[in-house]
This record gives structure tokens, C-alpha cells and sequence, in this order.
């Protein structure tokens, strides 16, 4: 028997999984996990205790532009990817609950025809 927190997975899944494999949606619900990636190395850069770092952000061949697109892409492809694998482990959970719900189905079933007569 599925607990009542597996039941309620199994129906909020089945609600919501074709919504969560957007790539749209797994971008806008991943942006915190991007910028808790991209925020510690602006702080870095910014507070100037790695001297090597402060020096090349001062030259004149540092571009801010370049800067800004690696920084949107590392919050861009972090999102994408923690939320697919995100979706991953709950489409794996929700398998593994189906199957488990199924085999329990089965056995019940099984056990209500009670025992097979032999034929000889």
C-alpha cells in the first residue's frame, strides 16, 4: 500500500510533469540556482582581494561585455540543467511509485482468486 505522501506525489506528477519539461518553465524556475553561482564571483571581482583578478578587470583589453555574456550563460545553463536533472529524479520517483503500485495492485488481485486448482 502507497503512503499518503506517494499517492499525493503521484497525482501532483501527473499533473504537473508536462509542464515542468518546458524548457521555458525549468529556465525561470532554475534562475536562483544560476545566481547562486554567478553572485559569488561578481563579489569576488568586485571586492579586489585576488590582486592578479583586479588587475586584468582594470586593463584596457578587459571587455564588461564579455563579462556579462559569460555570466548570463553560466546562469542560463545552470538553471536548464538542475532543473532537467530535477525533472529526471521525479519522473524516475513517480516510475518507481507507478510500478510499485502496480505490483501491489497485481498481488492483491492474485490473492483475492485465492489458490490455483491443479489440473492433472
Amino acid at each position: 500500500m502507497l503512503s499518503k505522501e506517494e499517492n499525493d506525489f503521484i497525482r501532483y506528477w501527473e499533473a504537473n510533469r508536462m509542464r515542468r519539461k518546458k524548457t521555458v518553465q525549468q529556465f525561470l524556475l532554475g534562475i536562483p540556482a544560476g545566481l547562486l553561482i554567478v553572485i559569488p564571483i561578481v563579489i569576488n571581482l568586485v571586492s579586489g582581494w585576488n590582486k592578479g583578478a583586479a588587475m586584468e578587470a582594470n586593463s584596457q583589453d578587459f571587455n564588461p561585455g564579455v563579462l556579462l555574456v559569460a555570466l548570463l550563460l553560466i546562469v542560463g545553463f545552470t538553471a536548464i540543467f538542475w532543473q532537467r536533472h530535477k525533472w529526471d529524479l521525479f519522473e524516475q520517483r513517480y516510475r518507481e511509485l507507478l510500478a510499485k503500485r502496480d505490483r501491489q495492485a497485481g498481488a492483491t488481485q492474485t490473492s483475492d482468486e485465492g489458490p490455483a486448482e491443479d489440473e492433472r
